[in-house]
């Protein structure tokens, strides 16, 4: 495994915000990243649309099916799904496009060659052959604590909208809603059961003025609005 990463680092690609390939509505928020590092699929930076799909590390038991019933019919369009390879919420988001040949981008918290959670190696791995990662870090910066709210702004950034599935009252998540709500990007949130705590932080949300999410198509209707412009 560590060879094959070895491997993989020579094909980094540096992208610089001055690059015609660096994303146009990642350079209007306002800090943007002035380098990324790429590896794997950089065409998939000019696809639309592109949803960042983000939740608690912990999900429930009822989160992959929620994800397969919300999420799915996105990538069977060639949805672009963004997320940050983290455990639990993130990580179903890129297997299940990896699973259905579906695109999609994760924003690392680190370099490359400090793969965070290293339970997620494999997944890196196919995310690498078969979607992109980005990080905005050198390959060997290790993760810090600072780094992952730093990463968010790029998950949303990258986004015409965040759709969170699960979180808590709490959750980190609400740090990435943020992001996008400064960043003037579109939220949805998942309601579920009252009883639950994965679904506390998405009530919450949608009191604040989320749009809650019945169908996908719902955020499908939302992005035709806007049209396949968006962006350019």
């Amino acid at each position: 495994m560590k060879r094959r990463i070895q491997q993989d680092l020579k094909s980094i690609t540096v992208i610089t915000i001055v690059d015609a390939v660096y994303p146009y509505v990642l350079k209007t928020i306002k800090d943007a990243p002035l380098v990324l590092y790429a590896l794997g699929n950089i065409d998939l930076l000019t696809q639309q649309p592109l949803l960042s799909v983000i939740g608690t590390r912990r999900p429930s038991s009822e989160a992959a099916s929620k994800m397969n019933k919300f999420v799915l019919p996105l990538i069977q369009n060639d949805w672009v799904i963004v997320s940050g390879m983290a455990a639990g919420i993130d990580g179903y988001a890129h297997k299940l496009a990896i699973n259905h040949n579906g695109p999609t981008i994760a924003v690392m918290g680190s370099g490359f060659n400090h793969i965070y959670p290293r339970q997620h190696s494999e997944l890196f791995q196919k995310i690498a052959a078969e979607g992109l990662l980005l990080s905005e870090y050198p390959p060997d910066i290790p993760p810090e604590r600072h780094h992952f709210p730093e990463r968010n702004r790029i998950i949303s950034g990258l986004s015409f909208a965040t759709f969170v599935i699960e979180a808590t009252e709490k959750s980190g998540t609400l740090i990435t809603v943020d992001q996008a709500l400064d960043q003037g990007r579109d939220v949805y949130a998942l309601p579920g059961s009252p009883l639950a705590l994965q679904t506390a932080g998405c009530h919450r949300m949608i009191q604040d003025g989320a749009k809650l999410v019945q169908e996908p198509g719902d955020i499908i209707e939302d992005w035709t609005g806007i049209g396949p412009n968006w962006g350019i």
